[in-house]
């Protein structure tokens, strides 16, 4: 089934219960004791971080290209967050526990990607596009704190300035983005972006008509033969019938429809986790695309969260293989000119950091890395 694309949203659910609490009425078959792919659920928690790059780590920290207290830019309460560890003492290596979206698509991208990010951890300068991200998305998360009536569009602009100020408060490294910018002007531009994105949300859904469920919820479901996986979505809307949708804002444009796959596999990953979790199927998944003003939808069905699950299981299986040889080998794209690493990486004359971790020998016939497996 392809996605959608939409002019204006999908009809908005009424006042809405938790979705713990709702009603199965769109109840997928909860898997049997004789099923291939069982799975124990963990409790669901308030997320601890905002933003398009804000994902938990496998450590359960939040990740550092979203900032560990992108919470208090959003106004959330501090106390739901985790200790964020000084940046002056460096966590020991561990292997990867759990699997994030954003951490299974840099192993699909690159292994070694993932490998620096998760298992070496190096720092990597904060960007523009993705603080930009962060500021969007905590200004929506805050705007529904205001009664329904008073959720406008130059309300949610006058948000932008207030959030910066909290999200540069509780990063202190993103003063960096705008050191050579003396006379303030790039900063200016920078934060008119953000307050049009935040505009055009308006001409895609209305936020009188809603009542989210949740905002920025922080999931987790543990399989029992596989990784625990877990993220942070941007919305869930719970009608009263029980039908669950889960909505993610994109700050950038919608792909095109060939590299539409990337985007959908995040949002089928958490419709995994929350079939995991309540037994419902989703009804559907909505991605906004503030940068070129679209809505796209998809209609999961049981066979197609199956299949993420199959192919999630084949994917940790050539990490964890990844992870005992210590071979992460590297993946040369386009994307590497965007890359923080290239010091480090052998396709530009770098050398990776001695591996941290014990390593074996490969064993003939492992699992080839970054690839999801047939389905």
């Amino acid at each position: 089934m392809a996605a959608s694309a939409a002019a204006t949203e999908a009809p908005a659910p009424a006042a809405v219960p938790n979705p713990s609490a709702a009603p199965d009425a769109t109840a997928a078959p909860s898997p049997s004791a004789t099923e291939a792919t069982p799975a124990t659920a963990t409790a669901t928690a308030t997320a601890t971080a905002t933003g398009e790059a804000a994902e938990v780590t496998e450590t359960g920290e939040t990740a550092d290209s979203a900032g560990s207290a992108a919470t208090a830019a959003a106004g959330a309460p501090t106390e739901a967050a985790p200790a964020p560890t000084a940046p002056s003492v460096p966590r020991p290596a561990a292997a990867p526990t759990s699997l994030s979206p954003s951490r299974a698509g840099d192993f699909m991208q690159c292994p070694l990607l993932y490998r620096f990010r998760v298992i070496d951890r190096l720092p990597e300068k904060p960007s523009e596009a993705a603080t930009r991200g962060t500021l969007v998305h905590a200004v929506l998360e805050r705007l529904f704190d205001a009664p329904a009536g008073e959720r406008t569009a130059p309300r949610a602009r006058a948000l932008v300035p207030g959030q910066w100020d909290r999200l540069r408060e509780s990063r202190p490294e993103l003063a960096e983005l705008f050191a050579d910018d003396p006379d303030g002007q790039r900063l200016a531009r920078w934060l008119g972006e953000a307050e049009r994105l935040v505009e055009r949300w308006f001409t895609l859904e209305d936020p009188t008509r809603l009542e989210p469920a949740e905002r920025e919820l922080f999931v987790e479901a543990e399989l029992e033969s596989g990784p625990r996986l877990r993220g942070i979505i941007d919305r869930v809307d719970v009608a009263p019938t029980g039908e669950v949708r889960i909505v993610d804002y994109k700050t950038g444009k919608a792909p095109r429809p060939e590299y539409a796959e990337g985007a959908l596999f995040q949002m089928k990953f958490y419709a995994l986790v929350v079939w995991r979790l309540k037994g419902v199927v989703p009804r559907r998944l909505q991605l906004v695309y503030l940068g070129s003003g679209e809505v796209r939808t998809y209609d999961p069905v049981l066979a197609d969260l199956e299949r993420v699950e199959r192919r999630l299981r084949a994917l940790w299986d050539a990490i964890c293989e990844a992870t005992e040889s210590g071979e992460w080998r590297p993946r040369p794209t386009k994307l590497c000119g965007w890359c923080d690493h290239q010091a480090h990486c052998p396709e530009f004359g770098g050398a990776p950091p001695p591996y941290p971790l014990p390593v074996r020998a490969r064993e003939a016939g492992g699992v080839p890395q970054g690839r999801m497996g047939a389905d």
